[in-house]
Parts: C-alpha cells; sequence; structure tokens
C-alpha cells in the first residue's frame, strides 16, 4: 500500500536524482538471486545526502504514525535498514532494535539485537521489498521474540505478485513510500527515456525470473 500517491513521485524523483536508483536496460544487472534487472536499487546511498535522507525520514515517521499508530518498539531489517531505522526511532522517541538474517555464531547468538519486551507493538522498517523474503524472516523472528507486528514500511517496493502473496499469506500490512509503478510514471513524464524503453521496463517486472534484457 502506497502512503500517498504524489508523495510516492517525489521519492522516486529523490532517489532518481541521487542514483540509488539507477536503470540501465541496456546493460542489465545481476543480482543475487541471478536475475538479470534494468534497475538496481540502493537506497542506503540517501544516507550520505542529508536533504533526502531528512525527506525520506520526516514521511517515513508521517506515514507510520498516520497508518501504524506509535508502536512500543521500531525494527530494522539488517542491514539495508539499520540506519535508517534509527534515524526513525530517533525522530519517534522510540527503542530501536534490529533483526539479523540468522543469528550470530558466536557471544550471545543474537537474532534480534537491542532490547525486545514480549508482547510489545513494533513496526518492522526495511529500505527496499522485492519478494519480500528476506523481509518477512525478519517479522518471523519478531514474532517468534511474541512481538507484536503491526506492519512493515518500506522505502521502495518493485511490487512484484509473488511479493504481495508473501505478505497476505504472512498476514503482514506492508506501507511503501514509492513504487516501481510510481517510479515509472516519474520516468515517463520527465522524459528520462523513450517509449521503448519503458515498455523494456514494464515487461521486465512481469515476469523477472526469466527477462534477460
Amino acid at each position: 500500500m502506497i502512503f500517498d500517491t504524489e508523495l510516492a513521485r517525489q521519492t522516486a524523483e529523490q532517489l532518481l536524482q541521487i542514483k540509488a536508483i539507477k536503470l540501465q536496460p541496456d546493460a542489465p544487472f545481476t543480482w543475487a538471486s541471478g536475475w538479470k534487472s534494468p534497475i538496481y536499487c540502493d537506497n542506503r546511498i540517501s544516507l550520505s545526502y542529508p536533504m533526502v535522507r531528512n525527506f525520506l525520514r520526516e514521511n517515513m515517521v508521517k506515514a507510520i504514525r498516520e497508518k501504524y499508530g506509535t508502536p512500543n518498539v521500531i525494527a530494522g531489517v539488517a542491514t539495508g535498514a539499520i540506519a535508517m531505522g534509527v534515524l526513525i526511532a530517533q525522530e519517534m522517541g522510540l527503542p530501536f532494535v534490529y533483526v539479523r538474517p540468522e543469528a550470530k555464531s558466536h557471544g550471545r547468538k543474537n537474532l534480534i539485537e537491542g532490547h525486545l519486551e514480549s508482547g510489545q507493538s513494533v513496526v518492522v522498517v526495511e529500505d527496499l521489498v522485492s519478494t519480500g523474503g528476506s523481509s518477512l524472516k525478519a517479522v518471523e523472528a519478531l514474532r517468534e521474540a511474541n512481538a507484536n507486528v503491526l506492519g512493515m514500511a518500506a522505502f521502495f517496493t518493485y511490487g512484484f505478485p509473488v511479493s504481495e502473496e508473501n505478505f497476505e499469506k504472512a498476514n503482514c500490512r506492508l506501507l511503501t513510500l514509492s513504487d516501481y509503478d510510481h517510479l515509472l510514471e516519474q520516468v515517463n513524464s520527465n522524459g528520462y527515456m523513450d517509449e521503448i524503453t519503458m515498455e523494456t521496463l514494464r515487461q521486465w517486472r512481469k515476469d523477472p525470473a526469466k527477462w534477460q534484457g
């Protein structure tokens, strides 16, 4: 669910301007999954741009408060959402924890870092949602720790059907500042790409696992 359509376009434009989102249909990226992709999104780049960083923080705080209220704790998904999650928690005056992809193999062998009490309400912050697999592992870990997960708030999602299915199966609400559809709207309205390239970008999202550019 997009928080606000105009904000979605503004967020996409800001991420494009700082090259946190790169579009290269003619020289596709290869994701860790092996998928070929005309787009690469790394929202951590926003941390190096104070104006964009503040824009994202302020609007995410607004979105969380409006859609989820005020949780007891903000949780970030490691590693991409740790820094922005801390900034959001600081702005809201809330405790912060983060969830590792897997438990540490030494020390206290924590999966969740920070202090989380049983029954506390949590909003999970994520920088980017693709299929939802790694994001929902964090939700599962928090639920196993007896947290009341109100939902997830992400800065960007590709909007893959499999992601929507995964979040529905997990009974987890997903709130985002922007998504692939609004990104394409912004790219098209500003004339970043010609129509043939725009069609390539649209086709990729239909079946990214088989797309070869």
